[in-house]
Parts: C-alpha cells; structure tokens; sequence
C-alpha cells in the first residue's frame, strides 16, 4: 500500500473527520473509499458516454427489427 499526502481544506477536513467517525473507520479508510467510489462512478460515466457517442452514429440499429411490428396506440 503507498502512502499520499493530500491537502484539505479546514472545513473539508473537519467534515471528513466527522463522517469517518459517524461511520466508524480512520480518516484514510474514509478517503480509500471514497476515492474508489469515485472511480467506480467515472468508470460508469465513461461508458455511458461511449454507449451514447455509438447510439449516435447508429441510432435505431437496435430497435429496427421492431418496426414492421410495434406500433404506438392511437390517442
């Protein structure tokens, strides 16, 4: 494991403090996991800009077979 030297600011700080200790772990527990948790969330976020960037240049190659078949309900 290494070992990072982070800078927070004093309110920052104090808060991440408080939520370490409401959640019952040390300050660098608290950082891991939410440093992994952000992660996780910028790795969905890449791949739900990928699949929208392929839904663009393709957009109804996936629902065509639908067409001769689905139609909307007349209102």
């Amino acid at each position: 494991m290494g070992t990072v030297q982070v800078v927070l600011g004093q309110r920052l700080l104090r808060e991440a403090d408080q939520a370490a200790r409401r959640i019952k772990v040390n300050r660098s527990a608290l950082v891991r996991a939410a440093l992994r948790d952000y992660l996780d969330q910028l790795q969905i976020r890449e791949r739900e800009a990928r699949d929208r960037r392929g839904y663009e240049q393709a957009p109804d190659r996936e629902f065509r077979a639908w067409d001769g078949v689905a139609a909307w309900p007349d209102e």
